[in-house]
């Protein structure tokens, strides 16, 4: 996995990590004065949240409703659809 400089990312802002990584996105998750940082996404998936049928269906098949957690990957991925 690519070395990423924890200092040069914003916090809670993903950003997409270059081809060839194991996940697709980067975030430094910050909550009450904490920081971690949270990879998520497949790059082999097909991201494609503009189809309304498949956003209703992954948040449902993901109870995105229920994450509220920053430093969990699940929080990151419901965000992004």
């Amino acid at each position: 996995m690519p070395k990423v400089n924890k200092d040069s990312l914003k916090p809670n802002k993903p950003r997409r990590l270059p081809k060839g990584s194991r996940k697709e996105f980067i975030v430094k998750a910050r909550k009450g004065g904490k920081e971690k940082i949270v990879r998520f996404g497949d790059p082999k998936m097909p991201n494609r949240p503009s189809d309304p049928k498949r956003r209703k269906s992954f948040r449902a098949r993901h109870s995105c409703s229920e994450k509220k957690d920053k430093f969990k990957a699940g929080y990151w991925s419901c965000k992004k659809w």
